[in-house]
């Protein structure tokens, strides 16, 4: 069970709840300060003070005043007019994570909801209840708008959802779980949908699988090394320790710990001086994208606790402020980061590609061939695995660079970091299928060498990913291989996947 107070949910536990399915449930003390945040806007209410958010108008119309008898009906006209989204739906999982996300920031005590917004919030979690959230239309500031609407639009017993693999009316799967809907009260749609929740949740996934790729990516690349005949003193600790970047140095570390026993490797001067940069500098190039993976990381654990909506409620009620924590620079930021870090492992392991099947560049058979020339074996592959490269450099364009004014000009510098962070994980995607594509090469060149030359470590893996992927007697439809072993790496158990490369004894 997570219980979430608004202060310490860490990724740890994010990825607990999204793929473990724990139950949440919110702590009494910060339900205490939900109901004093609470008071203060019922008491503005009632004293018929003007503050934004709560008798305004929004954006533009933050200077049209609303009648205390219309405060409802302004909250139902907030959601349904910025429910905007367009294009596909987020994946299910990123929309978990909006729901965990945005009831651990109302737990704040900043927001002024009802105890019950958060509760629902969390029933709908724990019933597995999850918005169809459309993944376009949001400017990344003034908080995700229109994707946060379609989340709050089920709360009222509208939109559709995901629910038990069905995408079904929202108002059915309220129903079948005994969840009445709510009717908003004076800030409560504002402070549903001003906030980060989107781009963070699309950017906690995105580092989740990022995190776990950029591991298994390691372990592939030392199969290449032996695959290749690779010189291992390029991952001499010294030479690591000699330039001081604890990411590199980390890499290389487990490199070596792969190919511990490996007959395969090679020594500087034995079969040629040096090699390659896509082989000698694995440790330099996967360690400056960790480098970038751990400041993603340190935003988005700072984000998914930050309060982000507007405006605030500080001192019981006693100061109300309105500022801009809605901007998602910060997560905009981060996510280009890590559109960059996660495209390079795939240009460095496309190198590897060609390395593996170029003729020219090894002793191997030509394109990993079992009959060059009759058949062209991973010649193809490896034109799959240079568009994919190529379409990452295009989607890695940094989206914090672009702004556009809204809202009449009041708004007039934006994030979007919901782009930023929906262009990371087809970034994502596309990288882990151009490091299936090596698992696949690397394989078929240990077994030219001899799979019983093969370190001990990395011999299991293989024969783990054997069990997904045939080796190539024949030629066949390749795509087939492809998806496969990108499922596999997407879905592989990480303990599991440290229990494999863990020494047989050690079980």
């Amino acid at each position: 069970m997570i219980i979430l107070n608004g202060h310490t949910l860490t990724l740890e536990e994010v990825k607990r709840v999204l793929y473990g399915e724990e139950i949440v449930i919110a702590s009494k003390e910060s339900m205490g300060a939900v109901e004093r945040s609470r008071k203060a806007v019922e008491d503005i209410v009632d004293d018929k003070k003007v503050v934004y958010g709560i008798n305004t108008g929004f954006g533009k119309f933050s200077d049209v005043l609303i009648d205390a008898d219309d405060v409802e009906e302004l909250q139902w006209n907030l959601i349904h007019s910025h429910a905007c989204g367009v294009g596909e739906p987020f994946p299910e999982v990123v929309s978990r994570a909006m729901l965990l996300l945005r009831a651990n920031a109302l737990l704040k005590g900043y927001s002024g909801v009802r105890p019950v917004v958060i509760e629902r919030l969390l029933d709908l979690l724990n019933a597995k209840i999850h918005p169809v959230i459309p993944q376009q239309g949001s400017l990344g500031a003034s908080g995700d708008l229109a994707p946060l609407s379609h989340l709050a639009l089920v709360l009222l017993g509208e939109g559709e959802v995901f629910y038990h693999g069905q995408r079904v009316p929202a108002i059915e799967a309220l129903a079948k779980e005994g969840i009445a809907p709510l009717t908003l009260k004076a800030k409560e749609g504002l402070a549903l949908i001003n906030g980060t929740q989107a781009m963070t949740a699309m950017g906690v996934v995105g580092y989740l699988e990022a995190e776990q790729l950029a591991y298994e990516s390691e372990v592939i690349a030392a199969l290449t090394i032996e695959g290749l005949h690779g010189i291992i003193d390029a991952f001499d600790e010294r030479v690591h320790l000699a330039r001081g970047y604890k990411q590199q140095t980390e890499v290389a570390a487990r490199i070596r710990d792969y190919l511990t026993d490996s007959q395969l490797i090679t020594r500087q001067g034995e079969l040629r001086v040096q090699d390659a940069y896509s082989l000698r500098c694995i440790p330099q190039v996967h360690g400056a994208s960790w480098q970038a993976l751990d400041y993603v990381k340190e935003k988005l654990e700072i984000e998914i606790n930050a309060a982000t909506d507007n405006p605030l409620i500080f001192e019981d009620g006693a100061k109300v402020i309105s500022g801009g924590n809605f901007h998602g620079q910060p997560i905009a930021l981060a996510m280009d980061f890590m559109k960059i870090a996660v495209a390079e492992l795939a240009n460095i392991s496309e190198r590897r590609i060609e390395r593996l099947v170029n003729p020219q560049l090894n002793d191997l058979p030509p394109f990993l061939s079992p009959s060059p020339g009759l058949q062209s074996g991973a010649m193809i592959m490896q034109y799959a695995a240079a568009s994919l490269v190529s379409e990452n450099k295009t989607l890695a364009h940094p989206a914090s660079v672009d702004s556009i004014p809204s809202s009449a000009n009041q708004e007039d510098h934006v994030s979007m970091g919901t782009i930023a962070s929906r262009h990371a994980y087809a970034i994502l995607q596309n990288t882990r299928r151009v490091i299936a594509i090596e698992l696949i090469c690397a394989m078929q060149a240990v077994e030219y060498r001899g799979i019983e030359k093969m370190a001990s470590k990395t011999r299991r893996f293989y024969e783990e990913a054997r069990k997904m992927i045939p080796s190539i007697t024949k030629d066949r439809i390749f795509s087939k291989d492809i998806e496969a072993a990108a499922r596999w790496l997407k879905d592989i158990d990480w303990p599991f996947f440290l229990k494999i490369l863990t020494p047989t004894n050690q079980h």
